[in-house]
């Protein structure tokens, strides 16, 4: 069983949010989700749900197990239609793009 928290954790560092961030993103308070690790409590269906949106993926990603086949929402859907439109080259493009805007929004 995955360790919900832990995962939350993993997610945010990932995109190097703070808990601030995350609960802006999410629709809850940051005092929520710091009530959650101050007391080791596993957070409601409902705010897991919200913490999922805040990510932009499905609870069953959230849940998902390397390899295993997952529910993807719909702007990430839009996403895929998008790119398998695209030359290689064009592909590369948004690549190069995508980790010149990830190690910016680092630098920030």
């Amino acid at each position: 069983m995955k360790d919900v928290l832990q995962e939350i954790t993993r997610l945010r560092t990932k995109r190097d949010w703070t808990e601030y961030e995350l609960a802006k993103r999410a629709g809850i308070t940051q005092s929520t989700i710091s009530t959650w690790y101050r007391k080791n409590q596993v957070p409601t269906v409902p705010s897991l749900d919200k913490i999922c949106q805040g990510f932009d993926i499905t609870l069953s990603q959230f849940f998902g197990e390397e390899g295993d086949s997952i529910t993807l929402t719909e702007p990430q859907r839009e996403l895929l239609d998008h790119w398998a439109a695209l030359t290689p080259r064009q592909r590369q493009v948004v690549r190069d793009l995508m980790e010149c805007m990830a190690q910016r929004d680092s630098e920030d």
